[in-house]
């Protein structure tokens, strides 16, 4: 099944940007992993894809193609995906109406309630690079 996800025009040209700047051939979307963890509840690492892999399915919205394995279709259903840029910042951010902000001690500087940040330095053509601890 998959997921009923919004994404926004801002999204969406970010989006088709990744896919169209990556040399891909027409037809290439956005590979979108989101697991569980951070505090925001998600962790998310995306590439651009020629096509889906296998255990992937393919969603098409808002103008650009997402290739989702199932357990991101699971935890993208309700989201929208948005760009946000600030004067320090821009990325992806995934914003759940369902979600209550964390407790931590980060949640003075933390994203507004349901957001997560991409950061753009994460974007890669193939498989994301593997995060190195410090």
């Amino acid at each position: 099944m998959l997921p009923n996800i919004t994404v926004t025009p801002a999204a969406a040209k970010f989006i088709n940007r990744i896919v169209r700047f990556s040399g891909l051939a027409a037809g290439a979307g956005l590979r979108l992993a989101v697991t569980p963890g951070g505090c925001s509840g998600y962790a998310s690492e995306f590439s651009a894809q020629q096509a889906p892999e296998g255990g992937e399915q393919l969603l098409e919205v808002g103008g650009v193609r997402l290739f989702l394995a199932a357990e991101s279709r699971l935890m993208l259903n309700g989201i929208t995906i948005d760009f946000v840029e600030t004067a320090t910042s821009s990325g992806l951010s995934f914003i759940d109406p369902n979600k209550e902000a964390c407790a931590c001690s980060s949640a003075d500087t933390a994203p507004k309630v349901g957001v997560t940040k991409i950061d753009i330095s994460t974007i890669s053509r193939g498989r994301p690079a593997p995060v190195l601890a410090s």
